[in-house]
């Protein structure tokens, strides 16, 4: 089987599952009697794991070449670990098994991230019509939930869970193998030398305020959207319409690649992130205005993923490349995307959601203000 294709085939699985569980989880806890603060902290455990096991993971795949083996477990770990989460009485516990899984499964993403860029030989821009097959895949699992949903309980989410996450477990097993980068004399020092670069520095903590600013998406979108009467169909519809317009990106990427810098393309998905949250906020009980906002997802998305995937395998090259992506990961989605879910689970219970909202964009635009002053890929 080709490469492009068995890498599709993982992205597109892995985001089936990505679908089921990121907008719906939060409905499951809800209906388990969690409130807002313990939802947002057991959704947080995903993004505190990607603080440091990612980097680990990464370490170990560019040392070992294990990097196929490495995604395997991590899909065995998923998979064993929600029948326990289900299991689990209260919070705490819910939360524990879940930091448990998370940082099993941590280092998968970014790892297959690292094999795609290094398989396209330096061809940043044909990542998009690879990476698209998770967008559709996140499509279908949203769709397909919502649909489930509506006909089914909560709690009988985590049976769907499961079952995509042996999915994505078994195209796992198709990945290409990857290859060692042992470390020669004065290698770390390489990893040291880039992550003094204050364009570095800069990339990923602006990457760190994208994740934080997410935060309240992720974590209460859905129950934002309910409590206002839209089903859970209509949910399901309102998260596809933005994947759509995120496909587009990822189709359009390599003219979008071409034709900007990545500078640039970083920048102009701060500026309509910032757009879209306050849009969320303030005019969720407008249906045109929430369309809108949502399809803005093809830019705070589509093209910040895609522009700072390839950010990060300019500025992290050799053997320094599942590293960085790791890196990448952990310290701007896992840092930035447990600490954007905990200030919201805070500001959602003593500001409200229009002020929630107000705090992702303030977020966003401290991201564009740090590409604009030091980032230059």
């Amino acid at each position: 089987m080709p490469t492009p294709l068995r890498l599709s085939a993982y992205f597109g699985a892995y985001f089936l599952y990505a679908g089921a569980f990121v907008p719906y989880f939060a409905l499951y806890l809800a209906a388990r009697g969690f409130g807002a603060v313990e939802i947002a902290a057991v959704m947080a455990m995903p993004q505190l794991a990607r603080v440091a096991a990612p980097t680990f993971w990464g370490w170990l795949a560019d040392r070992s070449g294990a990097g196929r083996a490495i995604v395997v477990g991590s899909g065995l770990a998923l998979v064993a670990g929600y029948p326990v989460l289900g299991a689990a009485q209260g919070a705490l516990a819910v939360a524990l098994v879940m930091l448990l899984m998370s940082l099993l499964s941590a280092g998968a993403l970014p790892i297959v991230e690292a094999i795609t860029m290094a398989s396209l030989e330096g061809r940043a821009e044909r990542y998009g019509p690879i990476r698209m097959w998770g967008s559709i895949g996140f499509i279908a699992g949203v769709l397909g939930t919502g649909l489930w949903l509506d006909a089914h309980t909560p709690p009988s989410l985590l049976r769907v869970v499961v079952a995509l996450a042996v999915l994505s477990l078994g195209a796992s097993l198709l990945l290409p193998a990857t290859r060692s980068h042992p470390v020669t004399a004065g290698g770390e020092a390489g990893l040291g030398e880039v992550l003094r670069r204050p364009e570095v520095i800069a990339l990923l903590a602006a990457g760190g305020c994208m994740a934080a600013a997410h935060g309240a998406l992720y974590g209460f979108f859905s129950l934002h959207a309910q409590s206002l009467g839209y089903s859970k169909t209509a949910i399901g519809a309102l998260w596809t319409l933005g994947v759509v317009a995120e496909i587009g990106v990822f189709l359009a990427w390599s003219r979008l690649a071409r034709r900007w810098s990545l500078r640039l393309l970083l920048v102009a998905g701060f500026a309509c992130a910032v757009a879209r949250f306050l849009a969320i906020g303030w005019g969720t009980h407008l249906p045109a205005l929430l369309v809108a906002a949502q399809l803005l997802h093809a830019a705070t998305f589509g093209v910040y993923h895609a522009a700072s995937v390839a950010a990060v395998h300019r500025l992290f090259t050799g053997r320094l490349q599942a590293r960085g992506q790791t890196l990448h990961a952990s310290l701007s989605y896992g840092l930035g995307g447990g600490a954007g879910l905990l200030v919201a689970g805070w500001t959602w219970e003593t500001l409200g959601p229009g002020l929630s909202f107000s705090v992702s964009a303030a977020f966003a635009l401290a991201g564009a203000a740090l590409v604009i002053w030091r980032v230059r890929v």
